[in-house]
């Protein structure tokens, strides 16, 4: 009998011992697999934070040191047994979920970086419009009417158009030609004709001469263009960003719309930028300067303005026959991404000159002091677009958008940057479009995540005076135009080729 129970106990304690070494095996075989997974995703993250191109190299081994040493907590855990090793289960299981989305969230900047980089194109938007209480829905309905066409401005866009929609109709459309782009909005609303084509990179032109033109209208149909440009940069290296000077024509346009579309430029700066010296001097030129378009208006001249309807290249051939200075470059941005990029950098710091109010037509009221202003980003657009309750008007509009660009470089080279980043990343894209590559874009993050450095920004701004001039893109009508002083622009010739020759600024606000 007591040799029953001793081996009743026996078999009881051996079922037991067992059932904890099945628990351990299964203890052991986790700890494994938490290991394995923090690996991987360790691994990951040095895969992606590499083809990121933007990390410096030391601070690439200063993560994967951090990694390592986060790997060896989990092992040590696991290999010690202390308490089962459930702190470094734990532990490697939230930090794997935090690499994997850290890796996540870098390859989706890499992504944006890429849709926003290598804008070598512009978009046409070709329209097909009737007057507003026009019978017809559809182009199919206005078979037989008559179009209104005016070929001597982007022929080959509407040619393409013309084809594009035959080819949707089915049957040849009869058209007429007009005179202008101005002639064509009077025509179509004084019914001689029944619709008209244009570019609608034109409608502000329109406007000028036919007040309310857009509500008058009704439009059946859109086409659009995709015309490629060349700017003569393709044999740049990537790295050559960060060691030769270059300039970049920010162009800010008048639409909320997409950023690609051809469209008059209401914001229009170059940044001349030395890498080496760290310098950068913004010029500002009023939308309304009073220039010749190269390759376009034949030396006729028209308001700077109205280069852009034309394309963002003629607008950085303006601007560079006017400095004597080439521009291969361009930033462009429309009133959205201003809004979202500077709430994403959880406002800026914007230093005016003087004391004023904002009005309605800018976007909101804002009582601008005297001195520094903390705006967000619906209030910097307000701040950047008011030039009627200014004095000197849109002089003065174009060194408050100066300032506002100045203010958005200070926290764009600042640690408050990276905390961002990745909103700022998705705020810009689809709403900024730039001809930089994605692998110069990354050089130069790089370079000052790895240099650092102060930078020195000048701002300028090209004087004139008012006058009543006839345009090229408005024959026919008497327009406000700005007169270039030729001493202010002879100045800011002399103050390009200061900054490209490795001149410093000793009068500059110093970013660091």
């Amino acid at each position: 009998m007591e040799r029953q129970r001793k081996t009743a106990k026996n078999t009881s304690h051996n079922r037991r011992g067992r059932v904890k070494e099945s628990k351990r095996s299964k203890r052991n075989r986790f700890g494994t697999v938490c290991i394995v997974i923090q690996t991987i995703a360790s691994i990951a993250l040095m895969i992606v934070l590499n083809l990121l191109g933007m990390i410096p190299l030391k601070y690439l081994i200063l993560v994967a040191v951090l990694l390592f040493f986060f790997w060896c907590i989990t092992l040590n855990s696991q290999v010690a047994r202390r308490k089962k090793g459930t702190f470094g289960k734990v532990f490697s299981l939230l930090l794997t979920f935090c690499l994997f989305i850290g890796s996540y969230y870098v390859a989706e900047a890499n992504d944006m970086i890429s849709r926003i980089t290598g804008g070598n194109y512009k978009v046409d938007k070709m329209i097909v419009a009737v007057r507003a209480d026009d019978p017809a829905e559809t182009l199919e309905d206005a078979a037989d009417y008559t179009f209104g066409v005016q070929f001597s401005k982007g022929s080959d866009n509407m040619q393409a158009a013309v084809s594009d929609i035959q080819k949707q109709i089915g049957s040849e459309i009869q058209t007429t030609e007009c005179d202008s782009v101005q002639t064509q909005a009077q025509q179509l609303l004084d019914e001689e004709v029944d619709a008209i084509i244009y570019n609608g990179a034109y409608t502000s032109l329109m406007e000028e001469n036919v007040t309310d033109f857009s509500k008058k209208i009704k439009i059946l149909y859109t086409f659009d263009i995709r015309v490629q440009l060349d700017f003569g940069n393709s044999g740049a290296t990537d790295d050559s960003i960060t060691k030769e000077p270059f300039t970049i024509y920010i162009s800010g346009i008048d639409t909320y719309g997409e950023v690609s579309e051809t469209s008059r430029s209401d914001v229009n700066l170059i940044a001349v930028v030395n890498p080496k010296t760290y310098q950068i001097l913004l010029v500002t030129t009023p939308r309304d300067y009073y220039v010749p378009i190269p390759g376009v208006s034949g030396g006729q001249k028209d308001k700077l303005t109205h280069a852009g309807i034309y394309g963002i290249d003629a607008s950085m051939r303006t601007l560079g026959e006017l400095y004597e200075t080439d521009i291969n470059y361009y930033a462009r941005l429309n009133f959205t991404s201003l809004i979202d990029i500077v709430d994403t950098l959880g406002g800026v710091d914007v230093y005016s000159e003087l004391a004023f109010q904002t009005g309605t037509e800018s976007g909101c009221i804002v009582d601008v002091q005297e001195g520094w202003n903390h705006l967000n980003g619906e209030q910097a657009l307000a701040f950047s677009r008011e030039r009627h309750a200014l004095a000197d008007g849109d002089n003065q509009r174009g060194k408050n958008q100066q300032a506002v660009i100045t203010a958005m470089i200070k926290k764009a080279v600042s640690p408050a940057i990276l905390v961002g980043a990745n909103g700022i990343l998705n705020s810009v894209s689809g709403n900024v479009d730039t001809n930089m590559s994605q692998d110069q874009i990354q050089t130069l993050i790089k370079t000052q995540l790895s240099d650092g450095g102060a930078w020195n920004i000048k701002s300028v701004a090209a004087e004139g005076t008012g006058d009543q001039q006839y345009c090229f893109s408005s024959p026919g009508s008497l327009l406000y135009v700005t007169q270039p002083d030729p001493n202010s622009v002879a100045s800011i010739k002399a103050m390009i080729d200061s900054v490209e020759n490795g001149e410093v600024f000793t009068d500059s606000e110093v970013v660091q």
